[in-house]
């Protein structure tokens, strides 16, 4: 990117961190930069094939703290997107503990399991999930229709999100105008419109050619590094793990 599509000028980009940051959510302890905020205990996931049962995960433990940037790596069916989606919220473990941002997951009812996700989590998808019909700024407002905040700060929110990851221009363009870098920026916009203290991104730049996948991970490191993000990132490209902080491997459901 030919500027920094987080702070760009050094006034817009502290308006911009302030503007993310300030709407109302209920407060969650996520603790300083480097506490734990994830904290996994002898994590098991299995399914059943009719009576078979597949084991996923198997006794996984895994810590991650405040504000690192993490990557997850592993052979396909290696459970790294069924651990990202326990992380998340999206799915429950067989047995074990999650507690992310103080919140045990698995003592949460459904209702409040939903509430805790869209308060707390941002969601990056490889194929970017935008609704085609609605235009880029009305996609990234979409997670804000289920606040109580009124229509013109919603919108208002949107267009800072738009403008810190550099697409306050394509905020009127349909997903159908806009590249594929460009679709995953607004999805990251979209991930990012609630101020979470976490995102997680399941192959974010796995349909993306090298130099707008580069472009992708130069944002979603400014993120980390700007907007003290917390992010969890599962990918099978080494040069995007090469990003992370720290990169976590998996092997038949196991941490190696």
């Amino acid at each position: 990117m030919s500027q920094n599509p987080i702070s760009g000028p050094q006034s817009q980009g502290k308006s911009d961190r302030r503007d993310v940051a300030e709407h109302a959510r209920p407060k969650l302890p996520a603790g300083q930069e480097g506490e734990a905020l994830i904290r996994l205990g002898g994590v098991r996931k299995t399914y059943f094939r009719g009576k078979e049962p597949i084991h996923v995960l198997t006794n996984l433990d895994l810590t991650v703290p405040t504000g690192s940037f993490e990557a997850l790596m592993g052979p396909s069916g290696s459970g790294k997107s069924t651990l990202l989606n326990l992380i998340a919220g999206l799915d429950r473990p067989s047995q074990g503990s999650i507690v992310v941002g103080g919140a045990d997951l698995t003592r949460l009812s459904d209702s409040a399991l939903a509430k805790w996700r869209s308060q707390t989590i941002g969601f990056i998808f490889q194929a970017y999930n935008l609704m085609p019909v609605l235009t880029a700024v009305e996609n990234v407002e979409l997670p804000l229709l289920l606040t109580n905040l009124p229509a013109k700060d919603r919108r208002r929110r949107a267009q800072t999100a738009l403008r810190v990851v550099g697409l306050e221009d394509r905020a009127s363009h349909y997903p159908r105008q806009l590249s594929g870098g460009q679709e995953q920026r607004v999805a990251i916009a979209r991930a990012i419109v609630n101020d979470p203290i976490l995102i997680v991104a399941d192959e974010p730049t796995g349909d993306l050619d090298r130099h707008s996948a580069d472009e992708i991970l130069t944002l979603l490191t400014r993120l980390n590094q700007d907007l003290k993000k917390t992010i969890i990132m599962v990918t099978h490209d080494p040069a995007a793990a090469a990003r992370a902080s720290l990169t976590h491997r998996l092997d038949k459901g196991a941490l190696v």
